[in-house]
């Protein structure tokens, strides 16, 4: 998922664009997430981020617009540095958004966005990247969750 520009809308993906702000695109790969990264860097844009619930409800409609097969993976530009360390009291647990398109996004976030389907490696020295898992299951009430 890449956050863009308002004027680059990407051919043949799906968009969705608040009414302020950056748009968002959803891009269908099986890569990893320097992949991810590079290809919304190629985009003049960089990974999706996340820091309220109605980025999150448009980031989810988007990626429902795509019609992915469930459960699927998505890259969002959540990422712990090797030199910060996991933090079990933050919504995020150490982890920040890197790249924003536009100005930064929040590194604190709501409660409600703390939501991980697997709580992140504990670890001081190791860099992870982190994604938005959704579940197969979308009439459930916990369909989507980081996940490292």
């Amino acid at each position: 998922a890449c956050a863009l520009g308002r004027n680059l809308p990407p051919r043949r993906a799906a968009v969705r664009c608040p009414q302020a702000g950056a748009c968002f695109s959803a891009h269908l790969a099986d890569v990893s997430y320097a992949e991810a990264r590079g290809a919304c860097d190629g985009r003049r844009g960089s990974l999706a981020w996340v820091s309220g619930e109605p980025e999150l409800h448009l980031l989810l409609g988007l990626l429902a617009q795509a019609a992915v097969p469930m459960p699927a993976l998505f890259w969002v530009g959540l990422k712990r540095n090797a030199s910060t360390c996991t933090h079990e009291e933050q919504p995020l647990r150490g982890f920040s958004w890197e790249g924003v398109v536009g100005g930064t996004a929040a590194q604190e976030v709501p409660a409600a966005l703390g939501q991980w389907l697997q709580e992140p490696l504990r670890s001081c020295v190791t860099a992870r990247c982190a994604g938005l898992h959704l579940a197969a299951d979308l009439g459930h009430r916990r369909n989507w969750g980081w996940k490292e």
